[in-house]
């Protein structure tokens, strides 16, 4: 079980791919997005070009995580990242996270890349357990999740402070018996406690 290695994932809509140094401009675009900084709870401002620059450049090179750029096949257009981070390799874990600029929504892209990216992380690394985090202002990502299988076990209460209020988070996995059973299309109502 490794991150080192860096995958294409192709499915019908997306390709996930490895990210170069050349992306940072779309992804500066797609991070200052008010839609992104908002439901994703992300630093509103700009980013540092020159950080942004290096933090992309050099995501190929870590062995704790797997970042990949999200493209539309449609178009060739970069339009967000997935990425598995916070391994925890004893117990097989790790979480997922997701973000689609304005280009890439509402076109079943975000679905496609859970799925590919969990199936990865079951298939060919073997996780046990894949876990994410959502916050409850974000209806739109939980459906995705829920579409790939991801069961809902909790709420965070009140963790992000935005906009004048608080936002709970709630907590979703998906587990590898899971994933075998349904490769990422659960019936509806047969997702487990939590599913809807």
């Amino acid at each position: 079980m490794s991150f080192s290695e860096k995958p294409v994932l192709t499915g019908e809509r997306a390709v996930l791919r490895p990210f170069t140094a050349d992306d940072t401009p779309v992804m500066a675009r797609i991070l200052a997005d008010p839609e992104v900084v908002r439901l994703t709870g992300s630093q509103d401002g700009p980013y540092d070009r020159e950080r942004l620059r290096t933090w992309y450049g050099n995501r190929g090179e870590q062995t704790d995580r797997l970042d990949l750029g999200i493209v539309d096949r449609a178009s060739g257009e970069l339009v967000g990242e997935v990425v598995l981070n916070e391994w925890d390799e004893p117990n097989r874990s790790c979480c997922l996270r997701i973000l689609i600029g304005p280009a890439g929504r509402d076109r079943g892209l975000g679905t496609e890349a859970v799925r590919l990216t969990v199936g990865h992380a079951f298939e060919r690394l073997g996780m046990h357990r894949v876990s994410l985090y959502v916050f409850t202002h974000n209806p739109r990502a939980r459906r995705a999740y829920e579409k790939a299988g991801f069961v809902a076990e909790g709420v965070e209460r009140q963790t992000l402070w935005q906009d004048g209020e608080w936002i709970d988070a709630v907590r979703m996995s998906i587990l590898a018996p899971e994933w075998a059973t349904h490769r990422g299309r659960p019936e509806r109502g047969h997702a487990g406690p939590g599913a809807r």
